[in-house]
């Protein structure tokens, strides 16, 4: 404890800086984005929403498919009519291919690296053997225009060049056609996003098809033809429009698509219609196709070819399953107003936890996410369990957890099941709603959607088993040395779950409890959701609309969180603890005295007190200094101190006698990642106190910062981050006073290896007996 004087008390009310250094440079953290952001223009607002001349293009589809349960392969045609609602003229149309990912001089196969062969070699041999082998891609058969003439084209890897016989100009459409097929590939044997699986009891296959055909490239105002390279990991950036979808399979087949069904009566039994109607006032799902059809259905040979239609207005991509071993339940559910029909396609082999859980993940997903960004406008939402782990197309969705044969299943099975579905299901808002470019920024549909999967999965049941969202799950990426910045683009980040999934739903989960608080947070993001909805965003547009609808200055959070590959890591360094100098002689001088009691007396002062001393033998060496203690009030002292008081004002004699502690807390960023400092004080008569302070104490210096906190009580103890809600890396450096750090350690016998002659003895024995 130290005392003050009465003039750096006053300096220190006035300004709580005294404590805080200058910022050094490089120290750069709050400055503004925009240097970084693009210009705000007529079609991009500086408010994050879209301008008053925002633009983008419309494609609508005509495709017929024959699907080949014999050979595993697609044959089709379609007709693409492209809405030129740009202020430019296209001399070309670029398509994508993403099939082409699979033919063996794809970019993605050539850049692919050898894999770590000592770590399951048995399945990445297979699969590097079964991949040189298939024969994938697209084969395209023809283009042709309105009126069946050829059209020239070029195919650059994943990606085809359609050039135009004549410039199409802004406002105008163009028609034209393709023809191709392809190979589907086998997707436990070749990773893929979409394919099928083969079941060798019964002989049966499930389809789940995706990225099947020749897609419109997006053409934007930010970066014009986005038509980089499909190589695996970045996803799709995609055109709204309408889709007619005519789906030829074998008869015992059950398809589910993207879209409404629009022949139900040709492809449908009564039974199976009538089950339907029964969903639409169902409170849990009706079986449309009951196990006991699936597996007799699983026995029969087809008879012939029944052709599904299906029909989706304002999509960007369309996915279908089939297989003759599905079973079907459906429930309809009303969403905010809109009646969704909720359904889900599974195998046997899926039960009984798909009869369990599919369709209610499906409608619970549903609901939260309306309720935190705008209301599901689609008619339909389905989940499919196939060979696919986890992908995600409007109104349908790929899912691949199951049971054990015996149908067990452990809890991992159960959450991971219930999560996947979340998750995917939640993509129909981000990004095929929200349509987000996800071939450049992967994080901006699977980050926000990640973090709504959190807020689904905590309120599915309490202690719900959440792997991403919490801010203590991310400090062990956060502190790799394998990461880049979110703002990496998506095919070249090393690890892509943790950098475009986990560390920005944990950004937006801290975002909105620490940061904004959630009245705030709620608000700007659902803002942001429904200014793009059917629209594209990009990066700037998220950052800019939360802060115009929060009204809080956020630049330092997105360039800290997103631009950075910084950790948390604050440390309570220590604490300091002063008292007000009342220059009250009969005070101070009392408590200096009481001070000078309580000091330690030292061991050779402690051995030296008996030994006998000079001044003993001699007294008359005695003077007043042996008799003087200096810490005795004087008249002198008092006349002293009433000459202070009468030159000080009734509020400055107030401070003076106020009896408070003043604590100077210092604190040090050691990872480099700004945050709201946040403290639990205990004080020493049992009462606490939570000092939460915002990020911005660190602007002037990113480093060191301290604070000061007057009380009339005294500190017992400091917890930095108490409730762990910054992703701190290091809790051991959170507290004052410190604390031990606390580990265990085992005891234990280690065992001694035989030798080869033991081991060869050993077997001898074996043998003779």
């Amino acid at each position: 404890m130290r005392s003050l004087s009465f003039i750096f008390l006053l300096v220190l009310l006035l300004s709580d800086s005294a404590y805080t250094q200058r910022w050094k440079p490089g120290d750069d953290i709050f400055r503004q984005l925009d240097e970084v952001l693009p210009t705000p223009n007529e079609y991009r607002t500086a408010s994050g929403a879209p301008g008053h001349r925002y633009w983008q293009q419309k494609v609508d589809y005509d495709i017929r498919l024959d699907l080949d349960d014999q050979n595993q392969s697609i044959q089709a045609s379609e007709t693409i009519t492209y809405h030129n609602q740009s202020p430019d003229s296209l001399n070309y149309l670029w398509l994508q291919l993403d099939q082409n990912r699979f033919k063996q001089d794809s970019h993605a196969k050539l850049t692919q690296t050898a894999p770590n062969l000592k770590s399951r070699p048995s399945y990445r041999l297979m699969e590097a053997l079964l991949d040189q082998d298939f024969d994938g891609g697209h084969k395209i058969q023809a283009v042709k225009d309105a009126a069946g003439k050829p059209l020239p084209y070029v195919i650059q890897d994943t990606m085809m060049r359609i050039d135009l016989p004549k410039p199409l100009t802004s406002g105008e459409r163009v028609q034209f056609s393709v023809e191709w097929r392809y190979n589907i590939v086998d997707v436990k044997k070749i990773g893929a996003r979409g394919g099928y699986e083969f079941f060798k009891d019964d002989g049966n296959y499930i389809y789940e098809i995706a990225q099947w055909f020749p897609r419109m490239a997006a053409y934007t105002d930010y970066t014009g033809w986005q038509h980089k390279q499909f190589l695996g990991a970045g996803e799709f950036t995609l055109e709204f429009g309408d889709y007619k979808v005519a789906i030829t399979v074998p008869d015992d087949h059950i398809v589910g698509a993207t879209g409404v069904l629009q022949n139900p009566d040709k492809v449908l039994t009564a039974t199976q219609r009538q089950r339907l109607q029964q969903a639409k006032g169902a409170s849990k799902p009706v079986l449309v196709v009951t196990p006991e059809e699936a597996v007799a259905n699983e026995r029969n040979k087809p008879a012939g070819k029944k052709t599904w239609i299906f029909h989706a207005e304002n999509v960007r991509d369309f996915a279908f399953a089939s297989s003759r071993k599905f079973i079907w339940d459906a429930q309809e559910h009303d969403v905010e107003g809109n009646k969704v029909m909720a359904m889900s396609y599974y195998p046997k082999e899926g039960n009984p936890l798909w009869e369990r859980y599919s369709t209610r993940s499906i409608i619970h997903t549903l609901n939260v996410y309306s309720r935190y960004s705008f209301r599901y406008p689609y008619p339909v939402a389905i989940s499919v369990n196939g060979p696919v782990g986890g992908m995600e197309y409007p109104m349908i969705c790929f899912n691949g957890p199951r049971p054990e044969k015996d149908g067990t299943y452990s809890d991992r099975t159960k959450y991971g099941l219930i999560s996947v579905i979340i998750h995917e299901v939640g993509h129909n808002f981000f990004p095929m709603i929200v349509n987000s470019d996800e071939r450049q920024w992967t994080w901006m549909d699977e980050g926000l959607n990640t973090f709504l999967q959190y807020l689904s999965e905590q309120e599915w049941e309490e202690k719900y088993p959440s792997r991403r969202g919490e801010p203590k799950e991310i400090v062990d990426y956060m502190t790799s040395q394998q990461q880049e910045p979110i703002m990496t683009q998506s095919d070249s980040v090393l690890q892509l779950g943790p950098n475009a999934y986990a560390k920005p739903a944990t950004a937006l989960n801290i975002l909105r409890e620490t940061i904004l608080g959630r009245e705030l947070f709620d608000f700007a993001f659902r803002e942001y959701s429904r200014r793009w909805m059917f629209k594209r965003p990009i990066p700037a547009d998220f950052f800019r609309t939360m802060e115009d609808a929060s009204g809080v200055d956020l630049d330092w959070f997105w360039r800290a969180w997103f631009y950075t590959t910084d950790h948390v890591d604050i440390s309570l360094e220590s604490l300091d603890w002063y008292t007000i100098d009342t220059r009250n002689p009969d005070v101070e001088k009392t408590r200096l005295k009481q001070m000078r009691e309580e000091e330690p007396v030292t061991l050779s002062m402690r051995r030296n007190q008996p030994l006998p001393k000079f001044v003993e033998q001699y007294p008359e060496l005695l003077d007043f200094y042996n008799n003087f203690d200096k810490l005795n009030v004087t008249p002198k002292d008092r006349e002293d101190y009433e000459k202070v008081l009468r030159g000080l004002q009734d509020q400055e004699k107030a401070i003076l006698n106020s009896h408070s502690n003043f604590f100077v807390m210092k604190f040090k960023n050691i990872g480099g990642v700004p945050m709201p400092i946040i403290l639990d004080i205990t004080f020493t008569d049992g009462a606490k106190q939570q000092l939460r302070i915002p990020a911005e104490i660190w602007r002037r210096n990113r480093r060191e910062v301290s604070k000061l906190l007057i009380t009339p009580r005294e500190i017992q103890s400091i917890v930095l981050d108490p409730n762990l809600e910054t992703a701190d890396a290091d809790l051991n450096n959170n507290h004052w006073p410190p604390k031990p750090v606390k580990t265990r350690f085992q005891i234990f016998k280690e065992e001694r290896q035989k030798n080869p002659m033991q081991i060869q003895q050993e077997l001898e024995k074996v043998t003779q007996q």
